[in-house]
C-alpha cells in the first residue's frame, strides 16, 4: 500500500489569502495589531509556528502556548468568512486536474489519501470543505502535531498504521507539496518526494528544492499514477 500526504494550500486549494486574512482579522480583533502577519513568510509553515510569529509582532511578547490557542480559537472563528469571500469574488481554486487524479486514487485500494498539513485539522477542514474534498481524507499530519514538519508528517504515518492496521515502508510514503519547505520535511522524514507547481513557490525554486518528481500540475494522471507505482 502507499500512503499519499499531500499539503493544503497551494496544493490542493487556493483560498484567495483566506488564512492570513483571517489570522490578521483574529490578532487586530485580541490585540489592535492591524496587518501582524502581512509580512510574515507563512506559506510551507505550521500554524504553531505562524500564529507564534503573529503573536510577536502583535504584542511584542514571546508566545506561549495558551496565547497560541486563543489566537487559534479566534482565527477559527473568522476564517470561514474569508473562505466563502474567497468563493464569491472568485480566488478559490481547485488546480488542474486534481479532482479527476484524487477520484481515481480514491477507487484504488491500494492508496491511503491523507493530509500533511502546516495548517491545524480544523483551520485545513475549513479550508477544503468548498472543494469537497474533505472525504477524500481520513487522517493526516497537522500543524497541531509539531513545530517542524517531518515530524508532522511522521504523526500521519503512525495514524496510517493504525487506520490500515499495517506496516509501511519510509519509500512507500509520498508528500506532494508546493514549497521547497514541504520537499525538505519529506526527505528529513524519510520520505519521497513530489512538488508541483499549482501555489507559491516559483519553478526555479521548486527545481532548486530537488524533489524525487516535479509537476506543473496533476493533468497527467498516468504520469503520478507512475510517480506512485500505481500502474
Amino acid at each position: 500500500m502507499k500512503i499519499l500526504l499531500f499539503d493544503v494550500d497551494g496544493t490542493l486549494i487556493r483560498a484567495g489569502g483566506a488564512g492570513r486574512k483571517a489570522l490578521n482579522r483574529a490578532a487586530e480583533k485580541l490585540y489592535g495589531k492591524k496587518h501582524a502577519c502581512s509580512e510574515l513568510s507563512l506559506a510551507g509553515r505550521t500554524d504553531l509556528y505562524n500564529f507564534g510569529q503573529t503573536y510577536r509582532v502583535a504584542t511584542g511578547k514571546k508566545p506561549t502556548r495558551a496565547a497560541v490557542e486563543k489566537l487559534h480559537r479566534e482565527y477559527l472563528k473568522t476564517l470561514p468568512y474569508f473562505v466563502r469571500a474567497a468563493i464569491r469574488n472568485g480566488s478559490y481554486h481547485v488546480p488542474p486536474g486534481l479532482k479527476a487524479l484524487l477520484k481515481h486514487l480514491s477507487r484504488d485500494k491500494r492508496v491511503l489519501l491523507g493530509l500533511g498539513t502546516g495548517n491545524m485539522e480544523q483551520g485545513a477542514r475549513i479550508k477544503l470543505e468548498p472543494s469537497g474534498f474533505n472525504a477524500y481524507f481520513l487522517f493526516g499530519g497537522y500543524g497541531s502535531d509539531s513545530f517542524h514538519r517531518p515530524v508532522l508528517l511522521k504523526k500521519a504515518v503512525v495514524r496510517a498504521r493504525k487506520l490500515a492496521h499495517a506496516q509501511f515502508a519510509p519509500s512507500d510514503v509520498y508528500v506532494i507539496g508546493d514549497t521547497p519547505l514541504d520537499v525538505s520535511a519529506g526527505k528529513k522524514a524519510g520520505f519521497k518526494t513530489i512538488a508541483v507547481g499549482t501555489g507559491f513557490s516559483t519553478w526555479p525554486e521548486l527545481v532548486a528544492s530537488k524533489p524525487d518528481h516535479l509537476a506543473r500540475n496533476y493533468k497527467d494522471i498516468k504520469t503520478w499514477l507512475n510517480w506512485f507505482e500505481l500502474n
